[in-house]
């Protein structure tokens, strides 16, 4: 029962658009009411009305430690009673520049800001300004912000010019942003032989995460990076969800390529609001005011989000263990809806990296968006709302990875399973 859950948006449309602050909340892939959450603690999460329901969406991979860490609680309540913000430079700042840097050897110099899309805005731009280049590639399917050059979309074709995705995005921003299939090397060295000195920057997910979870095939990545040296073109990793995820060093670590600009978002915030982008001295020494290249912000660096990213980091960074019991409980889950799905007989594909996974319903191995795309969005619909009934909160949307935390118990890995097990008995 939702019955204040239903009150309240019905009370939200009368004053936010669609009543949400953000699109995925509104349940428009799933159906229904949103659920409203009053509390968190670990990997439960209650609502308005009291259900209490285990947690795969841990704020879309911030809580990568669980909700109310004692650490970050306490780093915010400290940090709080000096001010929430000064707009001015603080010794925390220097301390998170710093320990990002330990964790991430290939960045030389980090500049805060306040999300993920103004990171990845900010490392285009940075790109643009060092190469003296306009043009940008990014992958189809791949999310990075709703900045005007990223809600572009091939139309027809991945070597087709951009055409807007989005109202209000305008053809001058669209023609400068080039469009590649996700895992396909050939579509992306076409693009640049047709563009010649007028790509600034590839720019992609080393690890999909918008389109659920999709990781890279191998040489891919690699081949990126060789694509980008002969071009001469900056290399950006959109690490918003897999930085500091999948390992110290996150995505880079993991698969051992390393890019020339790397964006931050969720785990590096510990919950609040903030993004990061970082990488080689010489591209990031482009940004005022060492360099021409303009960027600014009045809550960049501020006091509670530098604390509770640093106490969450700092505790990832002393305790590299927490990455192998991650591997081990995701691999755990992922078995056991291995086997229950294959019992049942229906039709799924998971991928997975590290702690970030996905259930796709399909037969056909998701590699790229239009395989993604063949996943029988209805039967999520109600997969969805079965496991709701059972206390499980998933992504409300069939193209979101699952996030796992530290603090899923084994027992919640087990009812988890049990929970797909009596979802699909009452679909079929």
């Amino acid at each position: 029962m939702l019955l204040k859950s239903e009150f309240l948006f019905d009370r939200a449309q009368k004053f936010i658009p669609g009543g949400v602050n953000s699109p995925a909340r509104a349940f428009k892939s799933v159906g229904g009411v949103p659920v409203f959450f009053k509390s968190a603690k670990g990997s439960l999460i209650t609502d308005e009305d009291g259900n209490v329901y285990i947690d795969y969406v841990g704020s879309w991979g911030p809580m990568i430690l669980g909700h109310a860490y004692p650490a970050v609680i306490k780093a915010v309540q400290d940090a709080s009673f000096n001010s929430t913000s000064f707009g001015a430079p603080t010794e925390i700042e220097i301390d998170m520049a710093e320990l990002v840097q330990k964790m991430v050897p290939n960045v030389d110099r980090v500049r805060m800001v306040n999300s993920g899309t103004e990171a990845c805005m900010s490392a285009i731009r940075v790109a643009r300004g060092y190469t003296g280049r306009d043009k940008i590639i990014k992958f189809e399917g791949n999310y990075h912000g709703h900045a005007d050059s990223f809600l572009i979309r091939a139309g027809s074709g991945a070597l087709t010019l951009g055409k807007p995705s989005s109202p209000g995005v305008t053809k001058g921003t669209a023609k400068d942003t080039l469009n590649a299939d996700y895992n396909d090397l050939e579509s992306v060295e076409k693009l640049l032989k047709k563009n010649k000195d007028k790509v600034a920057a590839i720019i992609v997910e080393p690890v999909a995460g918008n389109m659920g979870c999709i990781p890279p095939e191998p040489g891919f990545l690699e081949g990126l990076r060789k694509l980008c040296d002969e071009h001469q073109a900056v290399l950006i990793f959109d690490e918003v969800m897999t930085g500091f995820r999948l390992a110290r060093g996150g995505a880079q670590e993991r698969y051992d390529v390393w890019a020339d600009l790397v964006t931050f978002g969720k785990i590096i915030g510990g919950g609040l609001p903030v993004g990061a982008f970082g990488g080689k001295k010489e591209i990031m020494d482009v940004i005022s005011p060492v360099g021409p290249v303009y960027q600014a912000g009045t809550l960049s660096g501020n006091p509670l989000a530098m604390s509770a990213g640093f106490a969450q980091l700092s505790t990832l960074e002393k305790h590299l263990e927490l990455y192998v019991e991650l591997e081990e409980k995701t691999d755990y889950l992922e078995k056991g809806l291995r086997e229950v799905l294959g019992e049942k007989g229906v039709p799924f594909q998971i991928n997975r990296v590290g702690s970030m996974i996905s259930v796709f319903f399909t037969k056909e191995k998701v590699s790229g968006f239009k395989t993604a795309s063949k996943t029988d969005q209805e039967f999520f619909k109600q997969f969805f709302h079965e496991m709701l009934k059972r206390g499980i909160y998933l992504p409300p949307s069939p193209f979101e990875s699952w996030f796992l935390a530290t603090s899923l118990t084994y027992n919640m890995l087990d009812k988890t399973i049990h929970a797909v097990k009596e979802s699909l008995d009452v679909i079929k």
